[in-house]
């Protein structure tokens, strides 16, 4: 039944994975508009069997539409607010909102609630902060979180198509003995990792680490919660990898909180050391559910807990959220009145 009239912005990587993942999940599509930059504007793309042309974005593209899905990047400062003011509402991907106080920072497995209070613009999460909450959030209902540690080992298809393709040249151009060219990341990727994603700022850290800082205590509700983040960029085409160390307000036990994510929305289990079973980025590819396993007590504090967390990014990371963000608004009744 297609009842909503939707628009998605942006062909990148993130915009055409948030058309695959509409026409998956079979949402109610009556209209659908694809925008895009004057480069990619005329151009097709098939959706249901169906090729759409490319339009370019304008101010009055909006016209009509009941959701609008930004991939992300610069069009969600220039053309958000035209979207709202069209009478869309605004489901974001990129980073210009997601601090603003008036616009809801959301997780539908974490604080669906936060929906009803937008103002037009809904925020979806960084990558990397999505599947970290998602793991997080069972935990800190059973036992309070005081402090949070993560270092991430993130995939190249989060800087976008351009960076999946210099992972393949340059393993290519190595395996071939040829000279190495990099474009999009400041030095080799491919067999390497680097320990810098997006901009380094004055307090030393990446705007990746405080996009995880900043953002993990607005979704959870609580400025108490302490996080330290170190965002590492590695030679993995899609899936996000991350070990997390957690100190809890009381103690949980390993079994404890295994049992707690494995009863919790949106999370698979995988944590069989016998069998050699933890989550792995090539097993969370394609998939929308956050893998966690490695489930350990740390034993240098009293209340500490350790997990390996693993999603795909470009789904749950970005495309699948902002997808489920809307399907929330539509059993809130908040969506094509």
């Amino acid at each position: 039944m297609g009842n909503l009239n939707v628009a998605v912005v942006g062909t990148g990587a993130v915009g055409q994975m948030t058309l695959k993942i509409l026409e998956e999940r079979d949402f109610p599509v009556a209209s659908l508009k694809v925008l895009a930059t004057s480069r990619s504007a005329g151009k097709t793309v098939t959706f249901k069997g169906q090729e759409y042309l490319i339009e370019e974005t304008t101010p009055e593209s909006f016209a009509g539409i009941d959701v609008a899905f930004f991939a992300g990047g610069a069009a969600s400062k220039m053309f958000g607010p035209a979207a709202v003011a069209a009478g869309a509402v605004v489901i974001d991907n990129s980073s210009s909102f997601r601090m603003d106080p008036e616009v809801p920072l959301v997780v539908p497995e974490v604080n669906p609630q936060d929906v009803r209070w937008h103002k037009g613009i809904i925020a979806n999460p960084n990558c990397s902060t999505i599947q970290m909450v998602v793991a997080l959030k069972p935990l800190y209902d059973a036992a309070g979180i005081k402090r949070v540690v993560v270092s991430t080992y993130q995939a190249v298809s989060g800087a976008g198509q351009e960076a999946i393709e210099e992972l393949q040249q340059q393993s290519r151009q190595i395996l071939d003995g040829k000279e190495i060219t990099s474009k999009v990341f400041p030095w080799q990727i491919a067999f390497n990792c680097l320990p810098h994603i997006d901009v380094f700022l004055e307090n030393g850290y990446s705007k990746e680490e405080m996009k995880m800082v900043n953002e993990t205590k607005k979704i959870m509700g609580d400025e108490r919660i302490q996080v330290t983040a170190t965002t590492v960029r590695v030679p993995v085409f899609n899936g996000h990898s991350e070990a997390i160390n957690i100190e809890t307000e009381t103690k949980l036990t390993a079994a404890e909180a295994r049992e707690l994510l494995r009863k919790a929305p949106g999370i698979i289990v995988v944590d069989d050391l016998e069998a050699k079973a933890y989550p792995l980025a090539t097993q969370a590819d394609g998939r929308d559910e956050v893998f966690v396993g490695r489930i350990r007590e740390d034993n240098s504090i009293a209340n500490g807990l350790n997990l390996w967390v693993v999603s795909d990014n470009l789904r749950k990371g970005a495309a699948t959220n902002s997808i489920q963000i809307a399907e929330l608004l539509l059993k809130e009744g908040l969506l094509g009145k």
